[in-house]
């Protein structure tokens, strides 16, 4: 271990951090300054990594979950030669353009496997990657040769832990025994408003111990002593490790390291010569020779540990070569089309029922679609063959998850981040709120997660309003880059099934009912191609051009034939399984099922919050208050959620 290089490259990040944030008058320099150390060291001598190969299959994985700290990460990932980070970018930090963004963003440099900031889901998405690595290791691992075989390394801080989603994700990754997680806690005691003392005096070790974690300690500032702690992590194959060390926020700055000011503000013109006098440090954005050097030396390590993994997976390609066309599908970025189960005109049945079928079909077709739901497998319906994944059987392809919806979602990004597997959740819709912020960064990585929410509105009956979600649908389409799909009947929840695997831009909400719901016929004879512009016509007006467009999504497509059908108006009605979807057509498609001029009704059993581009206020069937316990009907009765209320709308 080149100690002296080490330093030099501490050094350097530290340099180099302290001026990005300065020029930019904005950024995190504490975390950057304070685990310099560890970061040297990691990149440098623990992390199997090649930058000239930034998504090598069987590299090791890096998650800043303390994204805020960002300049940590772009200083590392410039040092060491990865691809898409300049100088320019680092003195651009913060700007309009620049590849350095405020937080690290998915995407945006090799070398960033997620996106972080919001504290805690970094974390958690770590456990979804450590999962991943275990799922694909014992799907092609073979006695001879392991082609799977790496560890997952995560930098928290003390927000991090606070944040309740690490906790849940913790819990987990201790019941399941994910021996290939090693988190690093920078343990500085320090948050933006002063000590930690103020609100966090708990026992973080005995917390982890008590979660079935490996805890070890050490300092930030001991090169050789990381090393050490990362064997003895490693040596413990049946626990995930936190490796709690003590450090200084800002370490480096004369009078500011060790408080609260270091950690979220630039350090200030005076400050910052300070710091560089107290450092050595001799000019601007300063890189160490030594530092330089040590990483040139290291790209020919790299590339050999690199090759060598290459042609161990050749010649486990050419022993297995069944196995070898089954990787290449898990990785080939597209899902393999399912043969649909069949449903009749006249069927009754829950969509959440229908969804069932359609998964089984598509997880049969697609072997690497893993998932599970937060403790309510039986009510969401996803249950489906491939065995359950646990510590004792990492071929199995459901992940029962616990009542831990917000880890849950952040798992299942790690898992799509991760590479080779597809990743879906479940819960009740109404716990979308639980999910939300992983959902958003779903959207944000536009990782093609899909989230199957059931008991989607008040016909979940006796529950009452604490579990009928009213607002949800509105807020869910709000969100850019999540597409909504809410089927009204059995047969378009295959086909929703269907789109949900199409998609690999962003994740889909597939929004499920808990009732029975009849088949309907369909006047559209192309309707499961028509569908996929996100609405169709199920019913044409008789006699040519419509009175009146009725769009309904979801349960209310059959309430509105049977609404239509207690009227003499004209009515066409249009199942709209994806508004956003619609709303993206070009003007001829959506005239085509709307022609202009006629009169539209929306329906839907939720708020009116985005139909008004559709109809006018007094022409929007929905609702606006909570929902009420009692029998589904009975509920939708109290509530004049009817289809004779509907009826009469019409034929105002």
């Amino acid at each position: 271990m080149n100690i002296k290089a080490l330093e030099k490259t501490a050094l350097s990040i530290r340099a180099l951090s302290m001026d990005a944030i300065q020029k930019a008058n904005s950024g995190h320099p504490g975390i950057c300054l304070g685990a310099a150390e560890l970061g040297a060291v990691l990149y440098g001598e623990i992390l199997r990594h090649d930058p000239s190969t930034p998504k090598w299959a069987d590299r090791d994985r890096f998650i800043l979950s303390a994204g805020h700290g960002s300049m940590f990460l772009y200083s590392l990932l410039y040092l060491a030669g990865y691809p898409g980070i300049s100088m320019e970018d680092i003195k651009t930090f913060r700007q309009i353009g620049s590849h350095a963004a405020g937080h690290p963003e998915y995407g945006l440099i090799p070398g960033i496997e997620a996106t972080t900031g919001p504290l805690g889901q970094g974390f958690a998405m770590s456990v979804g990657m450590a999962i991943a690595e275990t799922m694909l290791a014992a799907r092609f691992n073979t006695g001879k040769r392991k082609i799977i075989d790496h560890y997952t390394y995560v930098l928290a801080g003390d927000g991090c832990l606070m944040e309740g989603v690490s906790s849940e994700a913790s819990s987990l990754a201790g019941h399941l025994g994910l021996g290939k997680l090693i988190v690093f806690y920078d343990y500085n005691k320090i948050t933006i408003d002063g000590s930690t003392d103020l609100a966090f005096t708990e026992d973080t070790a005995k917390r982890y111990e008590a979660y079935g974690w490996q805890v070890l300690k050490g300092s930030m500032y001991d090169f050789e002593g990381i090393a050490r702690l990362v064997a003895e992590a490693k040596a413990d194959k049946e626990r995930p490790c936190i490796i709690i060390l003590t450090s200084i926020i800002g370490k480096g700055s004369p009078n500011k390291q060790g408080t609260a000011d270091s950690h979220g503000a630039p350090l200030g013109a005076e400050e910052l010569a300070a710091a560089k006098d107290a450092l050595g440090i001799p000019e601007d954005f300063y890189v160490a020779p030594e530092a330089a050097a040590y990483f040139k030396g290291k790209q020919a390590e790299w590339k050999e540990a690199r090759e060598s993994w290459k042609a161990e997976f050749k010649a486990w390609s050419e022993e297995n070569p069944e196995k070898r066309a089954e990787w290449d599908l898990f990785h080939a970025g597209k899902a393999v089309p399912a043969r649909n189960p069949a449903f009749a005109v006249g069927d009754k049945l829950a969509t959440r029922s229908a969804g069932n079928k359609a998964l089984a079909a598509v997880a049969a077709a697609n072997q690497n679609l893993v998932g599970g739901s937060a403790d309510l497998k039986g009510p969401n319906a996803v249950g489906f063959a491939g065995g359950v994944y646990s510590a004792a059987d990492r071929k199995g392809r459901y992940i029962h998850f616990g009542i831990r919806e917000f880890a849950m979602a952040a798992i299942s990004n790690g898992i799509q981040l991760h590479g080779g597997l597809r990743a879906f959740c479940s819960t009740f819709m109404v716990f979308g709120d639980y999910l939300r912020p992983a959902l958003r960064l779903s959207a944000l990585m536009k990782q093609p997660v899909i989230y199957v929410l059931t008991h989607d509105s008040i016909y979940v009956g006796e529950d009452g309003p604490t579990h009928q979600p009213v607002e949800h649908l509105a807020s869910f389409r709000a969100m850019p880059g999540l597409r909504v799909l809410r089927p009204g009947d059995a047969e378009e929840t295959a086909e929703a099934w269907s789109m949900a695997m199409e998609r690999l831009e962003g994740p889909t909400v597939l929004g499920f009912t808990r009732q029975n719901l009849t088949v309907y016929p369909k006047d559209d004879p192309d309707w499961k191609n028509t569908i996929r512009t996100g609405a169709y016509v199920v019913k044409k007006a008789e006699g040519g051009k419509p009175d009146i467009v009725i769009i309904a999504t979801g349960s209310e497509v059959g309430l509105s034939l049977e609404a239509a059908a207690k009227t003499g108006k004209k009515v066409q009605v249009v199942s709209m399984i994806s508004r956003e979807l619609f709303e993206s057509q070009p003007a001829a498609i959506r005239e085509a099922l709307i022609p202009q001029g006629v009169r539209v009704i929306c329906c839907e059993a939720g708020v009116k919050t985005g139909w008004e581009r559709w109809a006018k206020p007094e022409d929007i069937f929905s609702l606006e208050r909570f929902g009420d316990s009692g029998p589904a009907n009975k509920v939708a009765e109290a509530l004049g959620f009817t289809a004779a209320a509907l009826a009469a709308l019409i034929e105002r």
